[in-house]
């Protein structure tokens, strides 16, 4: 008898310490759930986040400014400090030598948890940069979740402008017709190196190389051109037509001579 009410007390002192085990496993997951949730406000924080950007940009400009890369400068526009410019001086050996390519660079408001913005605004001929100056290179994506392929984004944190202006340095001379913006381009440099070498010399000494004349030509500027270009063409046989119409045309006041004495075009 005295075995049966062990055994019982036994039992209940276990189910009572399993309830407890379990209560306090349940107190720790949602202590830890408000710990993560307190962590992801801390890191989300804009006014914090914007703070960091602001101080770390300055500290990247300074040190752009007394230690800039070889063939590399960058500075800080007058209207917004995270609105940048650069430009980078084509590389001996290469086509683009002799040029003078400017770059545009939009810093984001989550960098450097999210990388800057950057196009050319110096028209140049090259698989990876478009017509519009846009930039194919992985320093310029965020890295996917699960990383697929060798192209996949490559930025992080402790990258910087001047690391990633570097590497647009080395792409230019380093083409990866493999991952083009401009699939005929990257042909040509696969299968006609020396007519894609050709042209993109000729890009550079029409829009990069700075004479006394026109100075340095921006994509923007030869888009403009080129659509001003094609829409005054048509525009002025009709202003001419519609200039004749006007001579013809009799006002009601009487204010001009009749139709009969005049010679209308």
């Amino acid at each position: 008898m005295r075995r049966e009410n062990q055994n019982i007390v036994l039992h209940a002192i276990h189910k009572r310490v399993t309830h407890l085990t379990n209560y306090s496993f349940a107190l720790c997951t949602i202590s830890l759930s408000a710990v993560r949730e307190a962590k992801n406000d801390i890191l989300y924080c804009p006014e914090r986040d914007r703070m960091q950007r602001t101080s770390r940009l300055k500290r990247e400009l300074q040190m752009l400014s007394t230690e800039p890369p070889p063939g590399i400068t960058c500075w800080q526009t007058e209207e917004q400090m995270d609105e940048l410019r650069a430009q980078i001086v084509g590389g001996d050996g290469t086509p683009f030598e002799g040029g003078l390519f400017s770059l545009e660079i939009k810093v984001p408001e989550r960098y450097p948890f999210e990388p800057p913005k950057m196009r050319f605004l110096t028209p140049i001929y090259h698989p990876n940069i478009d017509n519009a100056g846009r930039i194919c290179h992985d320093a310029l994506k965020l890295p996917p979740k699960v990383k697929e392929t060798e192209t996949d984004g490559a930025w992080r944190p402790s990258l910087n402008i001047s690391t990633v202006l570097t590497s647009i340095q080395l792409l230019m001379a380093n083409p990866n017709p493999d991952d083009p913006l401009m699939a005929d381009i990257s042909a040509e440099f696969k299968y006609s190196k020396p007519v894609y070498l050709e042209k993109a010399k000729r890009w550079t000494e029409m829009h990069a190389v700075q004479n006394n004349k026109g100075g340095v030509e921006t994509v923007d500027s030869v888009e403009s051109r080129v659509q001003v270009d094609s829409v005054e063409a048509p525009v002025q046989p009709l202003a001419r037509k519609r200039e004749a119409q006007n001579v013809c045309q009799d006002k009601a006041e009487g204010e001009r001579e009749p139709r009969s004495k005049r010679s209308c075009l």
